[in-house]
């Protein structure tokens, strides 16, 4: 199947992956609302969210160029000293354009 990249086309595989988010979204909600959140729910949904964000930042490490590298390491790093997110991911992305920008 193909969709041809004129403006209607387009449009529509805009309108479908709206529809798509927005069901995932409200149906996650609408499953949730069935389960009741006891501590081990709980454990479970933290989990879970700790393992998608190193499923992503994994592959980075390995593949990744040196910028993407330097930015782990020192958006890492920042996060172990100081335990506040927005600084370390700021110090990472700078870090990012820096090594990019001088390699």
């Amino acid at each position: 199947m193909s969709i041809e990249t004129d403006t209607f086309g387009i449009l529509l595989i805009i309108a479908v992956m709206a529809l798509v988010t927005l069901v995932t979204r409200v149906g996650g909600v609408f499953l949730m609302s069935f389960v009741t959140i006891n501590p081990r729910v709980e454990g479970f949904i933290n989990a879970m969210a700790s393992s998608v964000l190193i499923a992503i930042l994994t592959p980075m490490a390995f593949d990744g160029d040196w910028g993407a590298r330097v930015a782990l390491g020192t958006t890492a790093a920042l996060m172990l000293a100081f335990r506040k997110p927005l600084p370390a991911i700021t110090a990472g992305i700078l870090a990012a354009a820096g090594t990019r920008y001088l390699i």
